[in-house]
Parts: C-alpha cells; sequence; structure tokens
C-alpha cells in the first residue's frame, strides 16, 4: 500500500483511532428514531350571545370577532326601538364583515350571526 491508500484506508475504517474515537463514532452511528408526543392542540370555538342595543355596540362586537368568538346577536329590541340606529349599525357590520372575511347573516327570529374567517355560514 503507498501511503495515500494507507492514510484512506485509515480513514475509512477507523483504523488508528483511539479506543474513545471508536465509542463515540458507535454513539454517532445508533440513530435512535425519537418521535415526540404530539399533543393534541384542542382549540375551542366560543359562542357568544350579545345584544345589539346601538351602533356604540359595534366595535365591542368586532372585537369578540377578532378573539376568534362566533356571535349571535340579538337585535330585536333596537330595531323596535330604533329602526334607524339599527339599519346603521347592521352597515357598519356588513362593512367590517367585508373588511376582515367575516360571515354574516340575518335570520327571520330578529337575530344576526357573525362567524369569523375561519368559520363559514351554509346557506
Amino acid at each position: 500500500m503507498t501511503a495515500l491508500n494507507l492514510l484512506n484506508y485509515k480513514i475509512f475504517t477507523g483504523a488508528g483511532m483511539g479506543i474513545f474515537d471508536l465509542l463515540k463514532k458507535k454513539e454517532e452511528e445508533e440513530a435512535i428514531e425519537v418521535t415526540p408526543e404530539e399533543e393534541e392542540e384542542k382549540r375551542y370555538v366560543t359562542i357568544r350571545v350579545e345584544t345589539l342595543g346601538g351602533f356604540v355596540d359595534v366595535e365591542r362586537i368586532a372585537r369578540l370577532l377578532k378573539e376568534g368568538n362566533i356571535v349571535f346577536l340579538k337585535t330585536k329590541e333596537l330595531q323596535k326601538k330604533d329602526l334607524g340606529e339599527f339599519q346603521n349599525s347592521v352597515k357598519k357590520l356588513k362593512r367590517l364583515c367585508n373588511q376582515y372575511n367575516w360571515d354574516i347573516v340575518g335570520t327571520e327570529d330578529g337575530y344576526i350571526i357573525i362567524t369569523p374567517n375561519f368559520a363559514k355560514i351554509v346557506r
């Protein structure tokens, strides 16, 4: 063997290494497959039932939706009390829904249901 071949032989076979080097190499070769325990991330969706009392409640409702809540709004009282303020409040809510890609729907019973962008309402 030439000196170069002998050097290559020692590098590839591990010949000429100390005992500690062999132990390190053996530890490196033993691959232990560790699978991390996948904790199921439980994400709860909160459904809030709120009353739309006027235009001033729109910002509070928007904050709830930004936090990821689904909101059921009672609107019957405001419809009976002040129809103009109800209409302005609904227009503002619709604009916010378009802006943040939320879904909104009204029911015959006097409720408005608004969902964040991760939930869609099937009509």
